[in-house]
């Protein structure tokens, strides 16, 4: 599986896209492919994190930026930690911080 990049997040872990889960995003929120540093950003230096409490290794991180489309203020990067690193699973733009 070929890695499109990799970042250490601000919990230290490093975290990867693959073009598995590229693509997943591509799908389904075509307008991401412009908004890759703001995503590798948003894990380096998020304003917050929070987690999913169904499964304690998904993580929300949120950054706001001005620039964003429409009325969505901040990227929004889903990753899961699994065996002391992670990948992402998701990211898309959102009006508010949940």
């Amino acid at each position: 599986m070929r890695i499109i990049f990799e970042v250490r997040d601000k919990n230290g872990k490093l975290i990867r896209l693959t073009t598995k889960q590229h693509l997943h995003i591509m799908k389904k929120h075509p307008y991401m492919h412009k908004y890759l540093e703001e995503v590798k950003e948003t894990l380096q230096k998020p304003d917050k994190i929070t987690s999913f409490s169904l499964n304690p290794d998904i993580y929300y991180f949120y950054k706001g930026y001005k620039h964003l489309e429409k009325s969505n203020k901040f990227v929004l990067v889903i990753a899961k930690y699994l065996n002391g690193e992670g990948y992402i699973i998701s990211t898309y733009l959102e009006k508010n911080i949940r």
